[in-house]
C-alpha cells in the first residue's frame, strides 16, 4: 500500500507513475477512493517488466497545474547467505571472546544469537550484542565454553549460521601483559536520526581502560551518548554534526602506556529545503522569478518541474546559482503553471511547489503587426512594424528587444520608441551577424503580448586595417610583426603583404598570408635602401585600408660595420697585455716630468748632484735616511708663488712622492723585472741617455712657469706637443722641452 494524501480546489484528479511512467489501470493494482494505491499481489521478475520493484510517484493534477510527490522505492524482501560466519575461539578465565558474522538482507535483517542451540541470556552483563552481528563475551569463565550461532532473520526468511566453539582454559599466569585492542573501530556511512554503534575491544593484564575522543578534539558530548559493554560507544539519533574521525585509546591503569584505533563516522542527510518557492502573479510581458534553497549531506541536487515535466534552461527560460533560482522573462498565458523545486541526495529527496498565475489587464492593445528588419550597413538595420490592431488609444510608446540570433535570451536589451513611431535605426551591431527582433506595445496598465520575432544580418566589410611593427634583424632582412585575426579565415580572408625600395615605383607582392599568421621575414634586401612595407586584410567583402610603414636598413649595416664579430679569447689578452703597458707608461712618464721640473728648476750646476739623489730616493736598496726631502711638490703651490721660481727653494713632502712611486722594497716584494738596474755611483748620469715615453699629460698640471735659466735643455732632448688642455703653468705655445733619461728601476704597482 503507497499511500497519497492530496488538497486542492477540485476536482483533483490522482494518477501513479512508476519510474516515470504513468501506470495504467489493472487488476493486479487498484487506485483507492483516497488517492493510495494497492498493489494486491507483490510480483518479483528481476530483469523483466512484469516486477512491482521500482519508484513509485503520485500525481495530482486540477485547473491550476500538475503536482508530483517525492519518489517511494519498492523492493522485494530478500535474505542473502552468510558471507562471514563465526569462527572457534580460544581464552583463558577473566579474558575476552569475540563472535562475528555477517549477511546482507532487505529489511536489514535482525542478529541473535545461540549457545548450544538455546538463545544467549540478554540479561547477562558479561554477553554483549551490538546490532551488526557481534557478540563480545567479558570475563570469561569456564560455563561460557560451547558452541555458538548466529541467527539473521527478517520477512523474507530465517538464516542459522555454522556452529563456532569457545574453548575456556584455566586462568592465566598473571604475568604483565600490554594493553591490545583486538578489535577498533569501522568506518560508518549512515543517515540521520539513526544509530551509530563503534566497536572497540582491549585486551591486557592489568585489564586496559577503554577511552574515546574525537581526531579533531571536538568534545563528543553526552547526549544520546552510552557505552555498551567495556568499551564499545554508541551514538543514539545520529546528525550531521556527529561526522568525524573517533579514536578508541586503550591505557594500562597509572600509566600513560597506551594502544589506539580510530574509524570515520559519515552521517548523511536528506534534502531538505531551507527556503522555498512562493507562488507569485505577474503581468503578462514581465520576468517571473521563483528561489527554492535546500541543504543536505551531500549536498543536494536541484530540478525544477513544470506541471511535472522536467524543466531545463533555454528560451526565455534561465537557471542560476546551481539551479536555486528559475528566472522566466516576457511571460505569457503559455507560462500559467504550478512549478516545483525537487532537492535530491543519496540520503533521500523532498519536493516544494508554486504556482505563476500570468495577469492579462483588459483592454490591453494586441502585438505590434507586420514587424519588418532591413540591414541598412555593416552596423546598422532599420525595423519597422505597423500598429496593433484593436485598443491602440492608451499606447504610450513601443519597446523594441534586440539580441544576437546565436546568443541566449538574457543577453537581449531594449531599445524604446516613441508611441508616433513605426520604425527604429539599430545601430552599433556587428558586420555578417544575424540579429533578432521582436515588439511590445507599452499603456499604463501594462504591455502587450510580444510580437512575432523577425531576424535580420548585417552587411559585410572589408576589416580595418591591421596593427603593424618592423624589426631590423640584420643589414639585409626584417621581421614584420601584427596580430593574428582567426576571423578572417573564417570568412574566406587573409593578409596581403607588399614592399618596395622607397625610390621605385612598383611594389614587391602580394604575398596572401592566412588569417591566423602573425609574423613574415624579409630577407635579401638591400641594405643601403629605404623600404616601404604595406599591409592589409580582406575577406569576401574585399580589401581594407593597408598599413603602411617606411624602414631604413642603413643604419643597421653601418652599425654591423662599426662593430665586427669580435675574437673574445684574444681581445682578453690584447686587454691584459695593453692594460700592463698603460700602467708601465704611466710610471715611466710621471718619473720623466718629475725628473725634468727638479732638472728646470736646480739649473745645471746642480743638475747631477739632483738626478743622484732622486736615484737613490727610488731604487730599491737607497735607505730613508738618504732621501731629500727638499724636492719641489707637484700640488699645492699657490698662485703667489709661480713667480718666484729659481729664487726661492721650497720644502715638499717626501710623503707625497711616496704616494705617487711606492717603494718597492717598502711593500716587501722583489723587483719584477729579470735584470734591474743596481745603484751604482759611477754610473752615468741619469739625464745622459736620451730614451723616453711618450705620455699625454691629461689629468697632470705643472704648478709652475719656468725661469729663463732652467729652459736649456739636456743634449739630445726633443720637443713633444702637448694637449690643450694639459693644465696650468705651461707655456702658451704649448710645448716643453724634455731631458733625456736613462731607464730606472720601477717600484711596484700598487693599486693608484
Amino acid at each position: 500500500m503507497l499511500g497519497c494524501r492530496v488538497e486542492g480546489t477540485p476536482p483533483v484528479r490522482i494518477s501513479w507513475r512508476k519510474n516515470g511512467v504513468e501506470l495504467p489501470e489493472s487488476t493486479h493494482s487498484t487506485l483507492l477512493a483516497n488517492g493510495s494505491l494497492m498493489i494486491h499481489h507483490f510480483r518479483l521478475d528481476p530483469g523483466g517488466s512484469l516486477s512491482d520493484e521500482g519508484d513509485y510517484e503520485c500525481v495530482a493534477q486540477n485547473r491550476f497545474g500538475l503536482v508530483v510527490s517525492r519518489k517511494a522505492r519498492i523492493q522485494a524482501a530478500t535474505m542473502s547467505d552468510f558471507h562471514v560466519h563465526p569462527q572457534a575461539a580460544v581464552g583463558e578465565e577473566g579474558g575476552v571472546a569475540r563472535f562475528q558474522c555477517q549477511i546482507h538482507g532487505l529489511p536489514k535483517p535482525l542478529i541473535t544469537w545461540e549457545k548450544n542451540r538455546v538463545p544467549i541470556d540478554t540479561d547477562n552483563e558479561r554477553y554483549t550484542l551490538l546490532p551488526k552481528g557481534v557478540l563480545q563475551i567479558t570475563g570469561l569463565r569456564a560455563e561460557d565454553s560451547g558452541v555458538f550461532y548466529c541467527v539473521a532473520s527478517n520477512i523474507a526468511s530465517v538464516r542459522v549460521s555454522h556452529g563456532a566453539r569457545l574453548t575456556v582454559s584455566g586462568s592465566g599466569s598473571g604475568a604483565y601483559k600490554e594493553p591490545t585492542i583486538l578489535v577498533g573501530p569501522e568506518n560508518l556511512t549512515l543517515t540521520v536520526h539513526q544509530t551509530a554503534v563503534l566497536e572497540c575491544v582491549a585486551t591486557g593484564n592489568p585489564r586496559p581502560i577503554v577511552s574515546w575522543s574525537r581526531l579533531d578534539g571536538r568534545p563528543i558530548g553526552v547526549e544520546g551518548i552510552q557505552v555498551l559493554g567495556t568499551g564499545n560507544l554508541i551514538i543514539s539519533d545520529v546528525t550531521v554534526q556527529h561526522s568525524g574521525v573517533y579514536v578508541c585509546a586503550a591505557n594500562r591503569p597509572g600509566t600513560r602506556v597506551r594502544r589506539t584505533a580510530q574509524g570515520r563516522l559519515v552521517v548523511q542527510a536528506p534534502a531538505e529545503f531551507v527556503q522555498h518557492p512562493q507562488s507569485i502573479s505577474r503581468p503578462a510581458g514581465t520576468t517571473a522569478m521563483f528561489t527554492c534553497q535546500a541543504q543536505g549531506e551531500p549536498p543536494p541536487h536541484v530540478t525544477w518541474l513544470k506541471n511535472g515535466q522536467v524543466l531545463g534552461p533555454g528560451g526565455h527560460v534561465r537557471l542560476k546559482n546551481n539551479n536555486s533560482t528559475l528566472t522566466i522573462s516576457g511571460i505569457g498565458p503559455e507560462d500559467e503553471a504550478i512549478y516545483q523545486c525537487v532537492a535530491e541526495n543519496s540520503a533521500g529527496s523532498s519536493q516544494a511547489s508554486a504556482r505563476l498565475t500570468v495577469l492579462w489587464a483588459e483592454g490591453l492593445p494586441g502585438p505590434p503587426l507586420n514587424v519588418r528588419a532591413v540591414s541598412v550597413s555593416s552596423t546598422e538595420v532599420r525595423v519597422s512594424w505597423n500598429e496593433p490592431l484593436v485598443n491602440t488609444k492608451e499606447i504610450i510608446g513601443y519597446v523594441l528587444h534586440i539580441r544576437k540570433a546565436t546568443d541566449p535570451p538574457e543577453l537581449e536589451y531594449q531599445e524604446a520608441v516613441s508611441k508616433s513611431t513605426f520604425q527604429h535605426l539599430v545601430s552599433d551591431l556587428e558586420p555578417s551577424t544575424a540579429y533578432s527582433f521582436y515588439i511590445k506595445a507599452y499603456t499604463p496598465r501594462g504591455a502587450s503580448s510580444a510580437s512575432t520575432p523577425t531576424l535580420a544580418s548585417t552587411l559585410g566589410e572589408a576589416p580595418a586595417p591591421p596593427p603593424l611593427s618592423v624589426r631590423v634583424l640584420g643589414s639585409s632582412s626584417l621581421q614584420l610583426l601584427w596580430e593574428p585575426w582567426p576571423r578572417l579565415a573564417q570568412h574566406e580572408g587573409g593578409f596581403k603583404l607588399f614592399y618596395r625600395p622607397a625610390s621605385k615605383a612598383s611594389f614587391t607582392g602580394p604575398i596572401l598570408l592566412p588569417g591566423t599568421v602573425s609574423s613574415y621575414n624579409l630577407s635579401r634586401l638591400d641594405p643601403t635602401a629605404v623600404y616601404e612595407v604595406k599591409l592589409l586584410a580582406y575577406n569576401q567583402h574585399g580589401d581594407g585600408n593597408a598599413t603602411v610603414r617606411f624602414v631604413s636598413l642603413r643604419g643597421a649595416s653601418e652599425r654591423t660595420a662599426l662593430s665586427p664579430p669580435c675574437d673574445c679569447r684574444k681581445e682578453e689578452a690584447t686587454n691584459q697585455t695593453s692594460t700592463t703597458g698603460i700602467i708601465i707608461g704611466i710610471h715611466i712618464g710621471v718619473t720623466c716630468i718629475i725628473f725634468c721640473v727638479l732638472f728646470l728648476l736646480f739649473g745645471q750646476r746642480g743638475r747631477v748632484l739632483l738626478c743622484k739623489d732622486v736615484e737613490n730616493q727610488l731604487s730599491p736598496q737607497g735607505p730613508r735616511s738618504q732621501r731629500d726631502p727638499g724636492i719641489l711638490a707637484l700640488n699645492g703651490a699657490g698662485q703667489a708663488e709661480r713667480g718666484r721660481l729659481g729664487r726661492d727653494e721650497k720644502r715638499v713632502d717626501v710623503k707625497e712622492l711616496e704616494q705617487l712611486f711606492p717603494l718597492a722594497g717598502a711593500a716587501g716584494q722583489a723587483d719584477p723585472r729579470p735584470n734591474p738596474r743596481p745603484t751604482d755611483p759611477a754610473a752615468p748620469g741619469l739625464c745622459e741617455e736620451t730614451q723616453f715615453s711618450m705620455l699625454p699629460l691629461q689629468g697632470f698640471g705643472l704648478l709652475e712657469e719656468m725661469t729663463s735659466e732652467a729652459k736649456a735643455p739636456c743634449a739630445g732632448s726633443a720637443a713633444v706637443p702637448l694637449p690643450q688642455d694639459a693644465g696650468p703653468g705651461l707655456p702658451s705655445d704649448g710645448q716643453v722641452a724634455w731631458p733625456s733619461m736613462a731607464p730606472v728601476a720601477q717600484p711596484a704597482l700598487s693599486g693608484q
